[in-house]
């Protein structure tokens, strides 16, 4: 069942009772490559949201250069900026700066005031939302699910949807616009908006097949048993045929998989103690600390890519008007208050700080991505990301000179270490046209409200060239 000679299939799973474990890539996997079995030569694609645009998209941002650096090229600083946690990864990393989200703005009376409402709905799909409280919502197909729909339907789950915020909320939200066009930024259709997932148990449940019924879900975790404890024989058996190297890469694998269920564990523990929760209403396996609740996602989503389970996720890091503080971010003001600044500098500069704390997490998952191996490469080289809003400077409700920017080097589409500056009036939809023409929709004509590619190698811009910022 696991060994073929001397070689493992690439779409090798271990599985045992309601749970089913694929495995990350190995070199007894090699051989297997004749078949066009593995490594993955398509890249992953991971778009993350976060709303509220950045302190660097106004008058005040553009001067200090709070998000994108002053010079375009190779040789930019980061340090002024929101980005500068970013700076041990510059050569993984595309800035894109002073691109606009015009299908996010009003385009009748009736819409004006509803930016927040629109906005997540506008960023992978770059279309304009029907104003509608009620079923009939229609926007467009998003940019993960095009990839999806295209290349995810030879891994076990074509894509996966993840979140942070409470985003169950239903009918009518505010201005005349459907909750769910805030509730996620996925679209498998125009009217068909994907559920995101929060609890971090569902989602680490429908990536292993964990308990394939409620009760035998009950059963394990009354027994606080982990799913790997339903299957020894199958890991025993397996380690047994597979080289060192390869014994190790599992082993590790392997021990990852059990720390994210501890921990999982652990936090539904502490969520049902009786003490009271900072997030009352929210699942019992979601943490109530964010950067806890953020990093374990990014650990389910490494864990995912390199089993090779999907290739494709869509992760939303926070909701529009969302209230929250962070305080590991040095500003103790709401999320949303703090991004209407009123222009006063020293608003704008602690909006910038929660920029900052937000940016500050990507680092750890590329951590994780850079330390794992997939034949010759690692799976941030394999991995393409997108981070941005589709809102500017959210002080004015406007969405110009949006945040942008792409990480990883997705199978060497991307170079890296460039900071590009669009010129004045660029659509972001044009940026996302290049990246699915990177990601193998080269037949792709038009995206949203895209007017033609964006360059995004180095050689688009003078290298000395400098500018001032988004």
């Amino acid at each position: 069942m696991f060994i073929t000679n001397k070689h493992l299939p690439r779409r090798t799973f271990l599985k045992g009772v309601g749970a089913t474990v694929g495995l990350p890539f190995l070199e007894a996997m090699v051989p297997a490559r004749s078949a066009g079995a593995a490594p993955s030569e398509r890249p992953r694609l991971v778009c993350i949201e976060m709303v509220h645009g950045a302190a660097g998209s106004n008058a005040i941002g553009i001067e200090k250069n709070l998000w994108s650096p002053k010079a375009v090229g190779r040789e930019f600083d980061l340090t002024p900026s929101s980005l500068s946690p970013l700076e041990p990864y510059r050569d993984y990393l595309t800035i894109v700066s002073n691109t606009d989200c015009r299908n996010a703005e009003a385009f009748s009376p009736p819409e004006i005031g509803g930016d927040h409402f629109r906005s997540s709905a506008v960023f992978l799909t770059q279309e304009h939302p029907r104003q509608t409280e009620g079923s009939d919502v229609h926007v467009g197909m998003s940019l993960d699910q095009i990839y999806a729909r295209r290349f995810g339907q030879d891994t076990p789950i074509p894509s996966m949807q993840l979140c942070i915020e409470n985003v169950d909320q239903s009918g009518g939200c505010s201005y005349g616009y459907a909750c769910v066009y805030t509730d996620t930024i996925s679209w498998a259709s125009p009217s068909e908006p994907l559920p995101m997932i929060r609890d971090p148990r569902l989602a680490f449940d429908q990536l292993f097949g964990a308990g394939g019924t409620s009760e035998e879900r009950a059963i394990r975790r009354e027994e606080n048993r982990s799913i790997l404890d339903w299957l020894p024989q199958e890991i025993s058996r397996l380690s047994r045929e597979l080289g060192a190297t390869d014994k190790s890469r599992l082993d590790d694998y392997l021990d990852n998989v059990r720390e994210i269920e501890r921990r999982i564990q652990r936090i539904e523990e502490r969520n049902t103690s009786g003490e009271v929760r900072a997030l009352p209403e929210a699942p019992i396996g979601v943490p109530d600390d964010y950067a806890e609740h953020v990093k374990l996602m990014f650990d389910l989503q490494a864990l995912a890519f390199m089993a090779d389970t999907t290739r494709v996720f869509s992760f939303k890091m926070s909701r529009d008007v969302s209230g929250r503080v962070f305080p590991e971010s040095g500003v103790m003001q709401g999320f949303h208050n703090a991004s209407h600044h009123r222009g006063r500098e020293d608003r704008v500069l602690d909006y910038a700080k929660i920029n900052k704390y937000h940016v500050s997490l990507l680092p750890y998952f590329f951590d994780k991505l850079r330390d794992a191996r997939e034949g010759d490469h690692n799976l941030l080289d394999k991995t393409m990301i997108v981070y941005g809003s589709s809102m500017g400077d959210s002080n004015l409700h406007n969405h110009k000179r949006c945040p942008l920017f792409l990480a990883g080097h997705a199978n060497g589409q991307l170079e890296g270490n460039v900071h590009l500056k669009a010129a004045d009036g660029t659509p972001m939809a044009n940026v996302m046209l290049t990246m699915l023409h990177k990601l193998g929709l080269d037949e792709l004509e038009s995206f949203g409200d895209s007017t033609g590619a964006f360059d995004t190698s180095a050689s688009a811009v003078e290298p000395t060239a400098t500018g001032a910022g988004l």
